[in-house]
């Protein structure tokens, strides 16, 4: 049998054209099953948590980057649902730096009804996010997406969950009429996310509105809970003490010249020569009294030689080979044994065809508490082994006491962990990055890094792509920061 090339030419096409139509139907077909997945999702939620879900989904939508966003219309968005639940305007302050109108914070205070007899608590959040590329994310990073048991976008978990569980959690104490013997007060601020910054929110605010966030103690982001790899909860941290923010520059200079004829002395190749020794340096392993307790507690937690690591490493002197395999357990544990420092960004050269005649990095440090600055840049100095490359800080790093575990905190959160979580420890935390807590705690107001919002051994990958947040996670967050607020204030 004989066929023609154009029958055989439709074939193909008609062949090509189902393939196309069917792939585009399961595509249409697989996001209106997501669609209708979540729809059904919402349907489920209590009206409590119907009405966080829209808080945080609209702030999660308005971009809050410090390149083409607003911390001030999120503020003031957010200022719009507490007039709506009964906040009078003298109650809460969008408060805008001079010469910064993107950069507003929104403070409002739900007073105490009988008269306070105690200082005010503190519920703080920033609503500033790190930048986001849409052509790098599998999804919009400015829409929220619930998916498979996980929201979402940038900020779904640093930090705009907290900030939102915050808004409508005093949204409910307004409406609930909550007596309380002390001010609670909101502060919702801009730039944590940039250091240094012209314009942060907590330090701006304490310079010149002290009045408005002066409290006895603050909750804040960097504490939260951790589940296994099936969801089941394992500890609950409870953070007190922060790594120190600073970063160093790194720079070389050469004459350089024409490509065509290269030498040795190639400033990219020196720095990156040098950039690779302080990659295979690790600094000098030390336990502050809150990561000891740390390790104490998880090496009751935790089975087999992780925890006869954790064990071996409170022993003096510390066992070199147990203190090696847990640095390499978890980038985690390693940050919480010694001050780190890594190359972040780098510039070098200006022209294709021209030998570099400059060759720069940013090296971002996170140095342990009771260290200094210049303890750590002359550490760099040495690792990097070449006078040849100049090592300055960049910006004025703000280190902060280590402030006490409050009882009454520590209490409240015990007890609501376990009625919440039966069983898992709360656990001492330092952060191993900064938060505005150090701008608190040097003010005197101790801050403490607690969230009640869990997540998974990977994390949410904030400040990467496709950050996201468990569901559930949020909805606890919500009834537990609502009860330990509750209890902190009556």
């Amino acid at each position: 049998m004989s066929i023609s090339r154009s029958k055989i030419s439709r074939a193909i096409i008609a062949i090509a054209v189902s393939s196309v139509a069917a792939g585009f139907s399961a595509q249409v077909g697989a996001q209106i099953s997501a669609q209708a997945h979540a729809q059904n999702a919402v349907k489920n939620l209590s009206p409590e948590q119907k009405q966080l879900r829209a808080i945080y989904q609209e702030l999660v939508e308005i971009n809050t980057t410090n390149s083409v966003g607003s911390c001030t219309a999120a503020s003031k968005a957010m200022a719009a649902h507490l007039k709506k639940a009964g906040f009078a305007d003298s109650d809460m302050q969008v408060i805008v730096p001079p010469g910064a109108p993107k950069k507003g914070n929104l403070v409002a205070r739900y007073k105490a009804t009988a008269g306070a007899t105690q200082k005010p608590l503190l519920l703080l959040a920033h609503i500033d996010v790190v930048e986001a590329k849409r052509e790098d994310w599998l999804r919009d990073p400015f829409k929220l997406i619930e998916e498979d048991g996980f929201f979402y976008a940038r900020g779904s978990s640093d930090d705009k969950p907290m900030a939102a569980i915050f808004v409508a959690n005093m949204m409910r104490y307004k409406q609930e009429k909550l007596k309380t013997k002390r001010d609670i007060i909101m502060a919702l601020t801009c730039d944590e996310e940039l250091v240094p910054a012209e314009f942060n929110g907590v330090e701006y605010l304490l310079k010149n509105h002290r009045e408005l966030i002066d409290a006895e103690l603050a909750l804040n982001e960097g504490g939260g809970g951790s589940l296994d790899k099936n969801g089941k909860p394992v500890r609950h941290g409870i953070q007190a003490g922060e790594k120190i923010f600073q970063s160093f520059s790194l720079e070389v200079t050469n004459t350089g010249g024409h490509s065509s004829v290269p030498r040795k002395d190639n400033a990219i190749y020196q720095l990156s020569d040098a950039l690779s020794r302080l990659g295979k340096y690790d600094f000098p392993f030390r336990l502050t009294p809150t990561t000891r307790g740390f390790f104490e507690t998880m090496s009751n937690i935790e089975s087999g030689q992780l925890a006869a690591d954790m064990k071996a490493i409170l022993r003096e002197p510390v066992d070199a080979e147990a203190l090696a395999r847990l640095s390499a357990t978890t980038p985690f544990y390693n940050a919480s044994l010694r001050t780190t420092c890594v190359a972040t960004m780098v510039n070098a050269g200006h022209a294709t065809n021209a030998l570099p005649q400059r060759a720069q990095a940013n090296v971002n440090c996170r140095i342990l508490p009771g260290e200094t600055v210049e303890q750590t840049q002359a550490s760099i100095q040495s690792v990097l082994a070449d006078s040849a490359i100049k090592v300055t800080p960049v910006g004025t790093a703000t280190a902060s006491p280590a402030q006490p575990l409050h009882p009454e905190l520590m209490k409240a959160v015990t007890d609501l962990t376990q009625q919440m979580w039966p069983g898992i420890p709360v656990v001492p935390t330092m952060s191993p990055g900064g938060t505005d807590g150090r701008f608190l705690n040097n003010a005197g107001i101790w801050t403490y890094g607690v969230s009640g919002i869990f997540h998974y051994p990977e994390g949410s990958n904030a400040h990467g792509l496709n950050e996201r947040l468990p569901v559930k996670s949020l909805y606890e967050g919500q009834r537990f920061l609502y009860d330990l607020a509750k209890r902190l204030s009556q």
